[in-house]
């Protein structure tokens, strides 16, 4: 898109009056879940029907149609994704939203035609990602939420592809598609449209074993709101291509809001005037009565981890208009710069008295202006007894907005309207012609009569123009109208009457009309594993992979790592500090072991520095943990593998990144034990790599615990860096204690408490061919090392299910801080149909 162009606006839609809030409040486009298969689980399925129903609409008023399918997809699943896929690619969806890169191979086999987008699902962060999908033509990438202007800016600069970035509504704590808390706390996965809202929860900050005490600030890791209203000139500027609002699980009086105030912002820009301060808060105000945890401009400036997690509350709570000065018998009085409230708003105030959060709303009985201060009274049912002052103040309705955004998209004379030029040629003895132009289509229309000569009373350009632009009743609207030839002529009301209605529904269908290529959709074609035998890994050796996370846990395993020699695989590290990579390499080459350096998972412009270490360390393999790091290595010296944070799921997903010079793949952690045979019996199990014993990193996020709570620094730069002199843990309302780790770019992974096991199911996937096996340390040192490690060496090691017994978990259960969990392989049942 080039400078000042019209960027494209798009709405979140779960339900028709959203999509009618949408259309009717200035969208360019919509996005909708694919049913039964969509990144939010809690919203109701449409029916393919409904879907027609939605896209045919929005069609009409030249909105397009995005649908989300933007989840993993599970091994068994696949003829139901090619069964809905053929039922709903007829319905010209204008792009498929899409997490799952087999998914993406899986359609562009179907549908090569299918106009596919990347999802943020994909964690794309960089161009890197972008060019290792190219043989899958994705036409634009959502890039994740936390990438700044100036790194839109560098990736902008470095490829051809559409750019859309999410300018209003929530922000997940943790990097989309690198979310696992859900997973790890309730089997329920993120990947699957079903977060349970961690990062909402309140959680105690333990610091080298203490409390630290932060007052009323318990919603650590529970970021405000997004509201990028005030960088769209910037983000015009850099031609970006759309403008993502978050929000399906919202109301229509939200979409309202956002399309209408974003449109009035894009188009500001455009016509080269400025959307002003006052604009901007008002626009604010607005949108924050309809949904606010508080307002802030997230990640697009970058970081400051100061400003990003207010830490008082983690819910919606509007507009904060100021805080209380005094508490009388009937009234309170307040301090604020907002002097518009008036009776029947409604306001919630809040607090914290001695740890405990208070939080006590109503409406307005009546206000009064004193001086510069407000007074405001409420029913004698509302206990002012409860209030202090310093109890902050927002603005949480007004019945007047809200009545005017409803009406935005239920009033037939506010409704969005088609406008349209209206050309009548008349000629005596001939059919009166009409050509109608919507901007788009052009169509000319015959009446069935000729005209004649008037004897009497002609038809006159007024006549013409009052019957054929009565449009109340259509999408339409008469914009310009002309009449050419002769002007001594008569033709029948009723005539024109037809003429309207057969141009008015010509031009309906065509707007509504999309022609679809037909559908390739023999699923025993379309599954059939063709790169299987070029891939196939006859070894036999079964493989005990160690994951290391500092230095000295690799002095400490090489006393005791002889004896492991015929199972040892790779030895992979993965350190906070890359300084230390180098030694570490050397120690463990010279004992004749194979090692590996895990990448970062997150890779952003110029954050390539760590790519270097890691050359100059000069490992045997290369554990990839994102796109970027594949495509930047694919061509190297270094053996290749992927890890979990690819989201690998099923066949088709694992085989597409063996096409990409990776001799192996680790399985999601989405995957239940069944889902994983499924997976192992459909390819080469030698391929793949399982994690049987971890603690699940669960939020892997850009904010800083550390910097956040520790110092008063905004970012890296400022913070005095206490994650090289402190331990940090997140306690959680179960009283679970997370650990928090900080990596080499100073994002943070909170490591769930309890460390999960899949030891019962070893035997079983060495059945099956499965030949690498992965162990993660944490913190362990000294013999709670060295006896999980030989522990589970004895169980690889066992050629039978007999290799299995429950005294081998008590005693790893034993060695556990807070115990021993063996869910991470658990037959799951997924909790909503769309995970089925």
């Amino acid at each position: 898109m080039t400078k000042n162009q019209k960027s494209e606006l798009l709405l979140p839609v779960g339900n028709m009056n959203m999509c009618l809030a949408a259309i009717h409040n200035g969208a360019d486009a919509i996005y909708v879940g694919m049913p039964h298969f969509n990144a939010r689980g809690r919203t109701t399925d449409f029916s393919v029907i409904e879907l027609k129903e939605m896209i045919e609409i929005c069609h009409l008023y030249g909105v397009k149609v995005n649908l989300a399918f933007n989840v993993v997809i599970f091994e068994d699943e696949y003829p139901e994704v090619i069964e809905l896929l053929t039922q709903v690619l007829p319905l010209a969806p204008d792009a498929l939203i899409v997490q799952d890169v087999g998914l993406a191979s899986l359609v562009r086999k179907m549908a090569p035609h299918q106009i596919l987008h990347g999802s943020t699902q994909m964690t794309v962060t960089n161009h890197e990602a972008m060019t290792l999908l190219d043989d899958l033509s994705i036409k634009r990438f959502v890039l994740g939420r936390e990438v700044s202007i100036p790194e839109m800016k560098a990736i902008k600069e470095k490829t051809d592809r559409e750019l859309e970035v999410f300018v209003h509504g929530a922000l997940c704590v943790a990097y989309s598609g690198q979310c696992f808390t859900s997973e790890s706390i309730g089997g329920r996965s993120a990947n699957r449209g079903q977060c349970a809202q961690s990062c909402r929860f309140e959680y105690d900050l333990i610091v080298d074993g203490t409390k630290k005490e932060l007052g009323d600030k318990k919603y650590l890791v529970s970021p405000k709101d997004l509201c990028g209203i005030a960088q769209i000139p910037e983000l015009l500027d850099l031609g970006i291509d759309s403008f993502k609002v978050e929000g399906r699980l919202k109301t229509p009086e939200y979409v309202a809001a956002a399309a209408k105030n974003y449109s009035e912002a894009i188009d500001t820009k455009l016509d080269k005037k400025t959307f002003s301060e006052k604009n901007i808060e008002d626009a604010k105000r607005e949108m924050g009565l309809t949904y606010s945890r508080g307002f802030y401009s997230g990640w697009l400036n970058g970081v400051d981890h100061q400003e990003l997690v207010d830490g008082t509350f983690g819910a919606h709570r509007g507009v904060d208009i100021g805080s209380v000065l005094s508490v009388g018998p009937k009234s309170i009085k307040i301090k604020s710069q907002y002097l518009k409230l008036k009776k029947g708003d409604g306001v919630l105030l809040a607090s914290s008295i001695n740890g405990k959060k208070i939080e006590i709303g109503g409406m307005l009985y009546d206000v009064s202006s004193i001086g510069p201060d407000i007074e405001l009274f409420f029913s004698r049912d509302f206990d002012l007894k409860k209030i202090r002052a310093g109890f902050k103040v927002y603005f949480n309705h007004d019945a007047t907005v809200e009545k005017a955004l409803t009406q935005s998209y239920s009033d037939k004379n506010l409704k969005k309207r088609i406008p349209l030029s209206i050309l009548v040629k008349a000629t005596i003895g001939c059919p009166l012609e009409l050509i109608v132009n919507d901007g788009t289509f052009s169509l000319k229309i015959l009446s069935e009569s000729i005209i004649e000569a008037s004897k009497e009373r002609p038809t006159t350009k007024e006549n013409l123009e009052s019957e054929l632009g009565a449009l109340s009743g259509t999408c339409f609207i008469l914009h310009e109208f002309s009449l050419e030839g002769d002007n001594n002529f008569f033709i029948n009301n009723k005539e024109l009457k037809i003429l309207r209605r057969e141009f008015t529904s010509e031009l309906m269908a065509k707007r509504i009309e999309r022609s679809v290529p037909a559908i390739f959709s023999d699923a025993n074609i379309l599954l059939k594993n063709d790169v299987l035998l070029n891939l196939k890994n006859n070894k036999a050796k079964t493989n005990f992979n160690i994951l290391l996370r500092e230095l000295n846990q690799v002095k400490e395993f090489l006393v005791f790592a002889n004896p492991l020699k015929d199972i040892l695989g790779i030895v992979y590290l993965d350190y906070e500090f890359g300084k230390e990579y180098a030694v570490s390499v050397e120690l463990l080459r010279n004992a004749g072991i194979k090692v590996g350096i895990a990448t970062t998972r997150i890779l952003k412009p110029n954050e390539y520095y760590n790519f270097k270490v890691i050359e100059r360390a000069n490992p045997d393999v290369i554990l990839c943990r994102n796109l970027g790091a594949v495509q930047y290595f694919k061509d190297s010296k270094f053996e290749l593998r992927g890890d979990f944070s690819l989201n690998v799921t099923n066949s088709l997903s694992a085989n597409y990144f063996l096409t990409k010079n990776l001799k192996s793949v680790c399985a999601s952690y989405d995957l239940s034990d069944s889902q994983l045979n499924d997976l192992l019996k459909n390819m080469d199990s030698g391929n793949i790599e399982v994690t049987i014993h971890q603690y699940m990193p669960s939020f892997h996020m850009e904010h800083c615990v550390f910097a956040a709570f520790l110092s008063t620094g905004s970012s890296f730069k400022d913070c005095g860096k206490p994650c090289e002199k402190h331990r940090v843990e997140l306690k959680d309302q179960f009283g679970n204690f997370h650990q928090i780790k900080a990596d080499q770019e100073c994002r943070n992974t909170m490591f769930n408490a309890t460390s999960q096991s899949a030891a019962k199911l070893v035997p079983g996937w060495k059945a099956l061919g499965l030949t690498e096996f992965r162990f993660e340390a944490l913190y362990e040192l000294g013999a709670d090392l060295k006896d999980k490690i030989l522990a589970y060496a004895e169980l690889i090691r066992g050629d039978s299910k007999d290799a299995y017994n429950e005294d081998l978990m008590k005693k790893l259960g034993v060695l556990e801080k807070y115990g021993l969990s063996q869910k991470a392989f658990d037959n799951r049942e997924y909790k909503n149909k769309k995970s089925r």
